[in-house]
C-alpha cells in the first residue's frame, strides 16, 4: 500500500486535488475530518474538541489502513490538527504529533498558499495569505524536521494537478 497525504493551509486546493487523485489513479480517499465534525456539532471549534477530532480522523485513516487499498489518499492528516490546535488555541495535545509519528506514509504534497486565492466556504477562517504562509512554513517545518517526504505543489489550479499527478505516478512507478 502506498500511501499519499495532502498537506497544508486552508484553500490551496487539498481536497480538490485528493479528489482529482482518487478519480484517475483509484484508491481509496479519506477526507477531513473535522469537516464532518464541525457540520455534525453546528458550532466552531474549541480546543476540548481537539482530542475528538484527532480520534475522528485516525479512525477513518486506520479504517482504510485495514482495508489494505494498493493506494490510500489521505486529504489531511494529524498534522493539520496539531498546526490548527497550536494556531488557534496556542497548545496541543501532546499525543498528538507521537500518534502521526507512529504511522508511515510514502510521501507527501504540500500545498503552497501562492498562485491561488482563497476561498471562503464558511468553516475557513484563514484569508490572509501571510496567515496561509505561515501555516504552510509549519507544514515544512514539521515535515523537514521528522525527515517525511514530501514535494511541494505550488501555481495555478492547472499545474497543481499537473504536478500532483506527476508526483503520484512517480511513486506509484518508483
Amino acid at each position: 500500500m502506498k500511501v499519499l497525504v495532502l498537506a497544508g493551509p486552508e484553500s490551496s486546493g487539498k481536497s480538490w486535488l485528493a479528489d482529482h487523485l482518487q478519480q484517475r489513479f483509484g484508491g481509496e480517499l479519506v477526507g477531513e475530518y473535522v469537516r464532518q465534525f464541525i457540520d455534525e456539532e453546528q458550532r466552531d471549534t474549541c480546543y476540548a474538541d481537539i482530542p475528538a477530532i484527532a480520534r475522528g480522523q485516525l479512525a477513518q485513516e486506520d479504517a482504510a489502513r485495514a482495508r489494505a487499498p494498493e493506494l490510500l489518499i489521505l486529504d489531511t492528516h494529524l498534522l493539520s490538527n496539531i498546526l490548527w490546535s497550536r494556531t488557534l488555541f496556542g497548545d496541543c495535545p501532546p499525543w498528538l504529533e507521537q500518534a502521526l509519528l507512529d504511522r508511515h506514509y510514502d510521501l507527501h504534497l504540500l500545498l503552497s498558499p501562492e498562485g491561488v486565492e482563497w476561498i471562503g466556504d464558511g468553516q475557513r477562517c484563514q484569508p490572509s495569505l501571510a496567515e496561509r504562509q505561515a501555516f504552510f512554513d509549519a507544514s515544512r517545518e514539521w515535515l523537514d524536521r521528522h525527515g517525511q517526504r514530501y514535494e511541494v505543489i505550488g501555481g495555478s489550479w492547472s499545474y497543481r494537478r499537473d504536478r500532483a499527478v506527476a508526483a503520484l505516478e512517480r511513486l506509484l512507478n518508483g
